[in-house]
């Protein structure tokens, strides 16, 4: 593939071709919106793109990606421009925007809606919870549905209803040589297996059809604070009760310092704490029968017991990732969580060749546990791309931060957090690898599933058209 960051001049691309019966817009460094549309939620993120393409609809993007595939340009594709390392933004290639096409159109009768692929997660949930319906989603809203779904799709609904790559009935695509393809069980279902937790690797899908499900309007969430000296028992218990939570349960943990929130009294604000608790979509005092188990370690310091509707739940943490701070992660799934993995989960990375970023324990990253099984367990290992099925939970390793010059130090204690755990890890999640690179990409897959992706890249994308994300190399490209 021929990097394009030596392209200065958009005429040498031929770009009046690409203009003629393209409804979008396309920008040049120099238009309006330019700058803006190059931005992505990691303010870490600086590229230039030669051009963006704002694409309209499905024939745009089949114009922009031939194009693009033509010139050796570098192709990105951006939805919602979560990916932490925002490979969607090509520094001097094409970054096809799908900001435009963000339509969803809901049956309530039937319990489908139809998706358009720069549709974000609160679109989504907006349209279909006027009929108290909903798929699984993720956890802040304005993540795009695209590069979730594609991925796998883990949501507070996936324990109950599995992840949203399960309940995709069909998809819409444009493949790497600009043709315009339906992938469903009947249609290309060898792309329909490969697009449910492969990634991006495939095309570029602008139309998903999910199901929706009866869910309700309300939601409950728990948690309970504790000081890292009574933690572990307290995270014990939590892992007790994992394997036979109700499948509207969502059980979660966290290991950071607090901020100034108002569920705290002023004494526990920007202290090192613990939390463990859920998340129940459904009737709120159905939820709060969990509780009681959850306590029996001990009581907490403080805790947060609140009742909210969906929409406010898949809002809750939007702030809290807003776009404009400096981000980086590190992921693992664990299939058991030993005692010395609880440990490992509450040092946040102190100790681990190193320790604070500046000795303040803020500047540690924090952690969190979200729990799988029920229905994503269910799913047949065979039926999608997406791996470990068989996760107890899911963890993270997440710092953030405003400041420039902490980058190489909030990077390293993610990384040292990271490699505390990795000694319990199972795999990894692939829409939580950053820059792990082909060693990533083998511990999100099985070898088998691993081949038969390369055999779909083969079929689908022999170019490497679509590299730009965590990449299915073809066959011709050697050993990882």
């Amino acid at each position: 593939m021929t990097q394009a960051a030596n392209v200065t001049n958009a005429d040498h691309l031929g770009l009046a071709a690409l203009r003629r019966g393209f409804a979008g817009q396309l920008l040049l460094p120099s238009a309006d919106g330019y700058q803006s549309a190059r931005r992505v939620w990691n303010a870490m993120v600086d590229k230039q793109p030669t051009v963006i393409a704002r694409c309209a609809s499905p024939a745009d993007v089949a114009a922009a990606v031939r194009f693009g595939a033509e010139r050796g340009l570098d192709v990105g594709v951006r939805c919602g421009g979560h990916s932490v390392l925002g490979v969607s933004v090509p520094a001097g290639g094409l970054l096809v925007d799908l900001s435009l096409l963000q339509s969803v159109r809901v049956d309530p009768d039937r319990r489908r809606a139809w998706v358009q692929g720069g549709a974000l997660l609160g679109n989504l949930d907006r349209a279909a919870q006027p009929f108290g319906l909903a798929t699984t989603a993720g956890n802040v809203s304005h993540t795009g549905v695209g590069g979730l779904t594609l991925g796998g799709g883990m949501g507070w609904l996936a324990r109950r209803l599995a992840l949203a790559c399960d309940n995709v009935t069909r998809f819409q695509v444009v493949t790497a040589a600009g043709e315009l393809l339906h992938a469903s069980q009947s249609e290309h279902p060898d792309l329909y297996w490969g697009l449910r937790g492969g990634g991006g690797n495939f095309g570029v899908v602008t139309e998903f059809e999910f199901r929706l499900h009866p869910v309700g309007q309300a939601a409950l969430l728990v948690d309970l604070f504790y000081s890292p000296e009574d933690a572990p028992r307290n995270l014990r218990r939590w892992r007790d009760l994992l394997p036979d939570a109700p499948r509207q349960a969502t059980l979660t943990a966290w290991a950071g310092t607090s901020g100034r929130w108002p569920f705290l009294s002023p004494a526990l604000h920007n202290r090192p704490l613990a939390s463990v608790g859920y998340v129940w979509v459904g009737e709120p005092d159905q939820g709060r029968k969990l509780l009681p188990a959850l306590r029996d370690a001990g009581p907490p310091l403080a805790q947060r017991v609140q009742k909210l509707s969906y929409l406010e739940l898949q809002r809750i943490d939007d702030d809290r990732q807003r776009h404009g701070l400096r981000r980086y992660w590190q992921g693992h799934f664990l299939r058991e969580l030993a005692d010395q993995a609880i440990e490992a989960f509450l040092s946040r990375g102190a100790g681990q060749g190193g320790g604070r970023v500046d000795g303040d324990p803020g500047s540690l990253p924090s952690g969190s546990l979200q729990g799988y099984g029920g229905a994503i367990a269910a799913v047949g290992d065979d039926d999608t791309a997406f791996a470990h099925r068989d996760a107890l939970v899911e963890f993270v390793a997440a710092a953030s931060w405003a400041d420039a010059a902490e980058d190489q130090a909030r990077m390293a204690a993610a990384r040292r957090y990271g490699a505390a755990v990795a000694p319990f890890a199972s795999g990894v999640y692939v829409n939580a690898l950053t820059d792990e690179g082909a060693g990533g990409v083998r511990r999100a897959y099985s070898p088998g599933k691993l081949a038969r992706l390369v055999a779909l890249k083969d079929r689908y994308d022999p170019g490497n058209v679509f590299h730009l994300n965590h990449n299915i190399r073809p066959s011709w490209a050697g050993p990882r």
